[in-house]
C-alpha cells in the first residue's frame, strides 16, 4: 500500500490508517495522495509513464522504484 500511495515505507502508511486518538501516531490522508493512488490503479502504465516524463521535464526528480527492499524500516529475515 505504501508504494501505491507513494509513502517512504509501510510504517509510515500505517500512521495514514491509524485508529489511534493520538495525532502524533495519526495523519490524515490527502487529497493528492488519493489521486496519486488512483491513477496509479487506472491508468495505464505507459500512461502513467508519460506523465511522469512530463513532470520531469517540468523540473521533478521521481523514481518509484524503492532503492531497497528493506527500506520501509522494518526487519528483515
Amino acid at each position: 500500500m505504501a508504494e501505491l500511495f507513494g509513502v517512504s515505507s509501510d510504517r509510515a502508511f500505517r500512521r495514514y490508517t491509524s485508529t489511534s486518538p493520538s495525532d502524533k501516531n495519526r495523519r490524515d490522508l490527502s487529497a493528492y495522495m488519493l489521486f496519486f493512488a488512483m491513477a496509479r490503479l487506472e491508468l495505464s502504465a505507459d500512461a502513467i509513464e508519460r506523465i511522469l516524463t512530463r513532470m520531469r521535464k517540468a523540473g521533478a526528480t521521481i523514481d518509484l522504484q524503492p532503492d531497497d527492499p528493506a527500506a520501509d524500516g522494518e526487519q528483515q529475515p
